[in-house]
C-alpha cells in the first residue's frame, strides 16, 4: 500500500516510477558486476598483476564507502532527486573517461570518482521506498529492487563479458548509459520528500541510532553478505581460469547463474515473509551462502559448480532482499536516511574488504583456502543471527 499524502505528491507514485528505482540499482550494481569477469583479461594489457588489476574493483568500493556517509550526513534534509540525478551523471561520465584511459594508475583515480556518484544511488532509492511503502508492501519493493539487483548479476557479467570480446576497456562504456537515463529521471521521477521531514541533525542523529542492537547488528549483516558476494564476484573468474581455461566471456556466462536463482527468490520474497520472520530469511540465507561457498572450494566438476552457484544465489536473495528491508523497517523516519546510507556504506565496506582480506589468503595460501574461509565466515553469521531472532520484534507497519 502506498502512503497517503495530503498535497497527493505520493499518490503521483507510479509502477513505472518503481521501474525507476530498479533500473538505478541496476546501474549501481553493474560497477562492480560488468567488470569482475573481465579482470583477468586486464592483467597484461595495464601490465599489472591479477591482484594489482583486482583493486580496481576495491577502490571504487572504498570510495562508495567514504561518500556514502558523507551524504549520509544531508540526504534527510534535502529533495531525494538533487542528489540522484547527479549521482547518475557522475558514474556516467566517468565511465566514458575510463574507456579512454590506457593506464591502471588512471583507472584507479577514475574509478575512484565513479564511487562517489555510486553512493548515492542505492541509498536513494531505499529511502524513497521507505517514502512511498510501508508494511509488507515495503517488502514487496524491495523484492523487486533485489530483482533489479538479480537480472543485473545475470546481465552485467555477459554485458561485460561480451564487451571485452571487443576489447578489455569496452565495458567501460556501459556505464555511459546512466546520463540518459538521469535525464528521464530529472523529468519524470516524483520528489517523495515530505517539506516537514527538514530537522534531523544530519550523519550524528543516524550514528546514535547504532545504540539499537537491531540496527546495528542489521548493518553488521549488510556487510557480510556483500563481503560474501565478492569472495564469488571478484575470485571466482580466476578459479574458472585457473581450473577450466575460461577466458572473460564463459566466466561471465557462469557468474550469471547465480542471479537465476535470485531472480525465483525475489520473486515470492512477500510470500516468504508473509510465512517468516525477515531475521529467521536472513538465517536461512546466510545458511544457504555459506555451504555453497565451502563446497566450492572442493569441486573440479562443472555441473556441480552450476548448482553450488544456484544454492548461493537463493541464499542471496533471501539475505539481501530481507536485509534491506529489515533496515528500512528498524529505521526511525526522522533519520532514515542517515542510517540507510551507514546500511549502504557497509555494503560496499564489505565489497572493499572482501578482496583485501581474501587476497592476502591467496598470498599465502591458494584459492581453495580463500573459499573455505569465506565459507566458514557465512555459516558463523547464519548460526548467530538464528541465535539473536528473538531480539528482533519488527512490526509491519512500521
Amino acid at each position: 500500500m502506498k502512503k497517503a499524502d495530503t498535497n497527493g505528491g505520493y499518490m503521483k507514485f507510479k509502477s513505472y516510477h518503481l521501474l525507476f528505482l530498479a533500473i538505478t540499482v541496476f546501474f549501481a550494481m553493474a560497477g562492480g558486476a560488468i567488470l569482475a569477469p573481465v579482470l583477468p583479461q586486464m592483467v597484461e594489457p595495464l601490465s599489472s598483476s591479477p591482484n594489482e588489476v583486482a583493486q580496481l574493483m576495491a577502490v571504487y568500493t572504498i570510495s562508495t564507502a567514504i561518500f556514502s556517509l558523507v551524504i549520509g550526513h544531508f540526504v534527510d534534509r534535502v529533495n531525494r532527486k538533487s542528489v540522484l540525478v547527479p549521482c547518475l551523471v557522475i558514474n556516467g561520465l566517468m565511465g566514458l573517461f575510463s574507456f579512454f584511459a590506457t593506464d591502471l594508475q588512471t583507472l584507479l583515480i577514475l574509478r575512484f570518482v565513479q564511487g562517489i556518484g555510486i553512493a548515492g544511488m542505492m541509498s536513494l532509492v531505499m529511502l524513497v521506498i521507505g517514502d512511498v511503502y510501508s508494511g509488507i508492501d515495503r517488502v514487496h519493493s524491495m523484492g523487486r529492487i533485489s530483482m533489479a539487483i538479480a537480472i543485473g548479476s545475470v546481465t552485467a557479467p555477459l554485458i561485460g563479458g561480451g564487451l571485452a570480446t571487443i576489447g578489455w576497456n569496452y565495458p567501460f562504456l556501459f556505464y555511459v548509459l546512466s546520463l540518459p537515463f538521469a535525464l528521464l529521471v530529472f523529468l519524470l521521477l516524483p520528489e517523495t520528500k515530505e517539506c516537514e521531514s527538514s530537522d534531523g541533525s544530519g550523519i550524528g542523529d543516524a550514528v546514535r541510532e547504532l545504540r539499537d542492537f537491531r540496527i546495528l547488528y542489521t548493518v553488521f549483516l549488510s556487510f557480510a553478505i556483500f563481503f560474501l558476494l565478492f569472495s564469488i564476484v571478484v575470485f571466482l573468474p580466476f578459479m574458472l581460469k585457473d581450473v577450466f581455461g575460461f577466458a572473460a566471456k564463459e566466466a561471465g556466462l557462469v557468474l550469471s547463474i547465480q542471479g537465476l536463482a535470485i531472480i525465483m527468490v525475489a520473486s515470492n520474497i512477500k510470500k516468504l515473509a508473509e510465512k517468516l520472520s525477515l531475521i529467521v530469511l536472513i538465517g536461512l540465507g546466510f545458511t544457504l551462502v555459506g555451504i555453497s561457498i565451502s563446497l566450492i572450494s572442493w569441486t573440479a566438476s562443472l555441473p556441480v559448480l552450476f548448482l553450488l552457484l544456484l544454492l548461493f544465489g537463493g541464499g542471496f536473495g533471501l539475505c539481501q532482499t530481507a536485509i534491506d528491508s529489515q533496515i528500512i523497517q528498524i529505521s526511525p523516519p526522522r533519520s532514515r536516511g542517515g542510517v540507510l546510507s551507514i546500511h549502504n556504506t557497509m555494503k560496499y565496506v564489505g565489497q572493499s574488504a572482501s578482496p583485501v582480506v581474501l587476497g592476502i589468503i591467496l598470498l599465502f595460501f591458494d584459492l581453495h583456502m580463500v573459499f573455505l574461509f569465506s565459507g566458514i565466515f557465512g555459516i558463523l553469521v547464519a548460526v548467530a543471527t538464528l541465535l539473536f531472532r528473538g531480539r528482533f520484534i519488527v512490526e509491519n507497519s512500521i
